[in-house]
């Protein structure tokens, strides 16, 4: 080791950023070299050197000029090879447990747009086709999720007239959006 890499080391104990970057310009090659050959990946490779590059700097204060600064930042490099294997290991291991992404409303525009005009098309027919009392059973059922025996209670009717008001709003709306169907 060079007397020169000892004072830049102490350096960049003093956070020395001119000093640090001496150092990275000096060793990121070799280094990337060494961690490429582990990942066989170099972008990958090119984030683990990022990544021990940082912990350098994080650490600064603690380094000691008189060991070998290479020895350091290579067994800092294979640590944060091996943390990268342990991660893609567990990935793997537990890949059918993580649960897939799902289509959102939002990643498709077309059919957002198109859902949107059709529930405007719902609402319309509801309002302006279904009688008054088939348009409160509809909107207690299926807007409100409520059961047939919760809105026979609250409306004040029997169970099966609940029943027959939804199957005939349900008629009647299946014949106003017949063109969506």
């Amino acid at each position: 080791m060079s007397d020169n890499e000892v004072q830049l080391i102490q350096q960049v104990k003093s956070s020395d950023k001119g000093a640090f970057h001496q150092l990275f310009k000096k060793y990121h090659p070799v280094l990337f070299r060494f961690i490429v050959y582990r990942v066989k990946d170099e972008d990958l490779a090119e984030d683990i050197v990022q990544d021990t590059f940082l912990k350098i700097w994080n650490i600064r204060d603690t380094l000691d000029p008189s060991k070998s600064f290479f020895s350091l930042i290579a067994k800092i490099g294979t640590n944060l090879c091996y943390d990268h294997f342990r991660y893609q290991e567990v990935r793997v291991r537990h890949k059918d447990t993580i649960p897939k992404p799902r289509e959102s409303y939002y990643d498709n525009p077309e059919a957002a747009h198109d859902l949107i005009v059709l529930r405007g098309v719902i609402n319309k027919a509801v309002n302006e086709h279904l009688p008054e009392k088939c348009r409160e059973v509809f909107i207690l059922s299926r807007m409100e999720k409520l059961a047939n025996k919760e809105i026979a209670a609250i409306l004040g009717l029997s169970r099966r007239t609940v029943e027959n008001q939804l199957y005939r709003a349900l008629k009647i709306l299946k014949k106003q959006l017949k063109n969506y169907l």
